[in-house]
This record gives structure tokens, C-alpha cells and sequence, in this order.
């Protein structure tokens, strides 16, 4: 059952996260006929989808608010792209308060959103809280009720574990740390040398984790794709041993616990001048395996664009939401889409400043 802002305020934005059924978005409440949400994309049909958790109530005298993707919108890599620094600050007065509401909204992650907003603030130089950066593991939260003290496992770069760790999940290990308690479970383990100091180092710095049995003879519950896989081979073998024996890897197959990915991004624009496979393409991979190895099919749950499902909730969480399109992420192209256009720009800073220049019928210039 979805949930839904009844509040209202004169001339103000209410951000205020509701669920329908396991995915999440941010609707925005407004008292007159102006305004709307923005939506700043870097890739073609990526609608805002969904959101984490409880964002909370900002209340600002704005009519409008902006949400922004990540990747190849603000950032590539690590670097700051098309003047991303300074259309932030448009969003900002001269005292620095913030005068226009915007979140980000990323199907990538790997770590809590807490550090990722330290990481934002220090690359665009503006105070950016948590509540304002939403990941594509953000609705991951909404399952802690089921599997909060259930063995799961973290799958994905960065900090996987931690991440769902921070949500509220208590019996956690990331991948890495649970394969090292398998002997022989990654036949190419010896030829990675990259991985021969990894057992002990993930051993000795895992969170607190229910131990009362081993975990080669715990159940897993739920397996957990947070970000992308490391290391393809080893995450595949390992997860196909536990999908296809109902979590207890070297037993009889059996039925297949849940598996949830964080997004389906089949690529992804990064530092290197072509995109890159994404978790998408994992999970391709991961299911035309298994699909050819085992009995039954692999069931799994997609958050994030582009699923139909996203969609749909994304038109449910009212109107108006405008997008504009960048074309410094993985879209290039120079036409509009036939049946869908959207706004088409060549940055983020021309998005904020056509933005600015409709809703308040002034244009906001380069400082």
C-alpha cells in the first residue's frame, strides 16, 4: 500500500519519501499551478525512479525543486564535469543558505550514504547532507523487518557490508569475507594474487556478525548485490553455489533464497572515453549461467531504472516532473526521442541555469 504527503504549505516543497510495495519515491507538494521537479539525466529514459528512506521535510520559500544523477551528469569518476560546482551554487544565496531543494538521485553506490554526502561536499564544494543523496541500494532499507537478524550476504565494490550494516541488518558478511571460510570455493583463487592477503584482512575487520554457528553452516537468507562485483568469476561461482542449494553451499540443490540487485544498468559512462559493463551486465551474466547449469530459473529483484515498476511509481508520485537531458553521460546523441522529447543540453550548469531562467523568469549568469 502505498503512503502519500498530505501536507501543505504555502509556497513551499515538501520532500517526503513514501513506499509502494518495495520501491521508493520522493513526491513533492506544491500549493500553486508553478513549479514542479527537474530531473537532470545523463542517459535516455532515466525518469527520477526511486528514492531511500526517510528523507525527511525540507521546507524552503522555493516552488520547484532538482533532482540530479551522478554519473556523467555531475561527475565522471571522481572529477566534476560541466561546471556541476558552479550550477550547485546557483542553488545557494549569497549567505550560503540554500534558497532551491535539490537531492541526487544514482543507481550507483558501494557506501553509506553518510560518506558518500562527505565525498560530494569535498568534490563540489557546497554542504551536502545525507538525506540528500539517494542510492540505487537506498530502498534495500525497507527489508531490515525481514532479514534483520538473518545471514545475508554484500555483494559489490566499496563497502557493501557496512552498507547494510548501517541499514539495520545484523548478521552481515560481504562476499569477500564469505567465501574465504569455504576452502576451495573459487578454483582461481591461487592465481589471484591481488586477493592472497584478503581472508584474514576481511576476517579481522568484519562487523559485529551472529557467530553462534560457523557460517559454512549457517543458512543464507538473501544475498545482496549492493554494487558492482569485483571479481566476476569468483562472485558468480560463489553465488550460483548458493542460490542453487537454498544457502548452504556443497549441499543438495534446493530452493533458491531471494537475490536483490542494487540496479540493472547494463553500462555506464565512467573515465575511460567508452562506457563500462555495469551491474546489469552482471547480472546477465549471473542468470545465463545459472539458467544453463541449474533446474530452475533464477528469480531475482531489480531496483532502478530502467525497470517497469520504477516507472510506474514515478508517475504515481505526482505532478509536474520535468526532465532535461545532458549529453555529457553516456547519452551523445543530437536528436530529441520521437515519442518521449525531453530538454536536451550539452551540461549540467546549462540545465540549472534554463531551469532558474523558467521558473523564476530571471537568468542566473556565470559568477
Amino acid at each position: 500500500m502505498s503512503e502519500s504527503c498530505s501536507l501543505r504549505y504555502p509556497m513551499s516543497v515538501i520532500f517526503c519519501l513514501v513506499a509502494v510495495e518495495l520501491s521508493f519515491f520522493v513526491s513533492l507538494t506544491f500549493t500553486d499551478h508553478h513549479g514542479g521537479v527537474w530531473f537532470i539525466v545523463g542517459a535516455e529514459f532515466s525518469l527520477f525512479q526511486h528514492a531511500g528512506w526517510r528523507i525527511g521535510f525540507i521546507f524552503l520559500s522555493a516552488s520547484f525543486g532538482i533532482a540530479f544523477d551522478i554519473d556523467g551528469v555531475i561527475l565522471r569518476g571522481d572529477t566534476p564535469i560541466g561546471g556541476s560546482p558552479q550550477a550547485l551554487k546557483r542553488l545557494y544565496d549569497d549567505s550560503g543558505a540554500l534558497r532551491i531543494p535539490y537531492v541526487f538521485l544514482t543507481n550507483g553506490g558501494g557506501v553509506p550514504e553518510s560518506k558518500r554526502a562527505t565525498e560530494l561536499s569535498k568534490l563540489l564544494g557546497a554542504p551536502i547532507l545525507p538525506s540528500q543523496v539517494i542510492q540505487g541500494h537506498s530502498p534495500f532499507k525497507q527489508l531490515v523487518d525481514r532479514f534483520q537478524n538473518e545471514l545475508i550476504i554484500a555483494v559489490g565494490k566499496g563497502e557493501p557490508a557496512t552498507v547494510m550494516s548501517e541499514y539495520g541488518f545484523k548478521n552481515v558478511l560481504s562476499i569477500d569475507e564469505y567465501a574465504s571460510y569455504f576452502k576451495h570455493i573459487d578454483p582461481l583463487g591461487q592465481f589471484k594474487n591481488w586477493t592472497k592477503h584478503q581472508a584474514g584482512y576481511e576476517r579481522s575487520s568484519s562487523r559485529e556478525v551472529d557467530r553462534k554457528n560457523d557460517p559454512c553452516s549457517q543458512r543464507v537468507q538473501a544475498v545482496f548485490i549492493v554494487s558492482d562485483s569485483v571479481d566476476w568469476s569468483r562472485d558468480i561461482q560463489v553465488l550460483c553455489d548458493i542460490l542453487s542449494t537454498g544457502g548452504l553451499p556443497g549441499r543438495e540443490i534446493s530452493s533458491q533464497p531471494p537475490l536483490y540487485f542494487a540496479n540493472d544498468d547494463l553500462s555506464y559512462q565512467g573515465l575511460f572515453p567508452t562506457e563500462r559493463l555495469g551491474m546489469g551486465a552482471f547480472r546477465i551474466a549471473l542468470e545465463s549461467i545459472y539458467n544453463r547449469v541449474y533446474p530452475n530459473a533464477l528469480e531475482y529483484t531489480s531496483y532502478g531504472k530502467p525497470n517497469p515498476s520504477v516507472f510506474k511509481n514515478a508517475e504515481n508520485a505526482g505532478q509536474p516532473w520535468f526532465s532535461i537531458l545532458t549529453r555529457s553521460g553516456v547519452f551523445k546523441g543530437k536528436d530529441n526521442h520521437p515519442l518521449y522529447p525531453a530538454e536536451v543540453v550539452d551540461t549540467v550548469e546549462e540545465a540549472v541555469d534554463y531551469i532558474l531562467s523558467r521558473e523564476t523568469s530571471q537568468p542566473h549568469h556565470s559568477p
